[in-house]
């Protein structure tokens, strides 16, 4: 039986989603939670990795077991043994699913808190900006990004890919009060797309570049023509959609 996951976790006190020798991962306690739970070594998938500090109101994963225990249940039991920033909002049978392979488009938020003084509700969840930032170039910025192009400028130097082409179909900057939140959705996303994508937005955004420098590193497709990696602690894995699934209908 194939059951299907939906993960919710801060990534404070995690390595990231994949199992790695330099610490603990959210794939290594859900994996060891689950051998508790069927009697037998379990693989994740997962619809793509989060790297550390980074964090999911979202993650997407499934496994195969023999166990006869009623796919819905997974989550109750799963939640009983896991750390409280971690938690499982759904499981259920997906037989012939892939949480990785058939993915449609992967949403993306990363937050700023843009005032003088960072609250100490958001150290982990917000990267904290003191400099007063402008929406409107903010989003003159993000526009350029819409739509299909090589994102070379944008994924972490050393990376390689066969192909670095991706569709983005939203890219949009809101104010919530003093949090702003950049939404990104697209067909896929390259290894820190989304936080260099930040961090050449945010001094556009401070009047330090012009909103064009976007489309010039987009069209240069060197890694010196973009930003700085942004902080991983802003960034959240926002939701996932499927053809027949989406993380929107079970999330609140």
């Amino acid at each position: 039986m194939r059951i299907r996951l939906i993960v919710q976790y801060a990534g404070a006190n995690y390595v990231g989603w994949q199992v790695q020798n330099n610490g603990v991962s959210v794939q290594a306690l859900l994996e060891a939670e689950l051998r508790k739970l069927t009697g037998a070594p379990i693989r994740l998938h997962a619809s793509g990795r989060t790297d550390s500090g980074v964090n999911a109101r979202a993650q997407v994963a499934h496994f195969d077991t023999p166990s006869r225990m009623p796919a819905d249940k997974y989550a109750y039991a799963l939640n009983a043994g896991l750390p409280r920033d971690i938690r499982v909002l759904y499981s259920g049978e997906a037989e012939g699913f892939h949480a990785r392979f058939d993915v449609k488009k992967k949403h993306y938020r990363y937050q700023v808190e843009n005032r003088p003084h960072a609250s100490v509700f958001y150290r982990d969840t917000a990267l904290h900006v003191h400099v007063p930032l402008d929406m409107a170039l903010l989003n003159e910025a993000a526009a350029h990004i819409l739509g299909e192009h090589d994102f070379s400028a944008f994924k972490a130097a050393g990376t390689a890919v066969e192909n670095a082409v991706r569709t983005v179909y939203r890219s949009e900057w809101t104010a919530e009060g003093r949090l702003l939140c950049y939404d990104v959705a697209g067909s896929g996303f390259l290894y820190n797309m989304v936080r260099i994508l930040v961090g050449t937005m945010l001094p556009i955004g401070m009047g330090r570049q012009a909103p064009d420098s976007m489309r010039l590193a987009l069209e240069g497709g060197s890694r010196f023509d973009a930003g700085p990696t942004a902080p991983a602690h802003g960034l959240t894995l926002y939701r996932v959609e499927y053809e027949d699934f989406d993380t929107e209908d079970y999330v609140v």
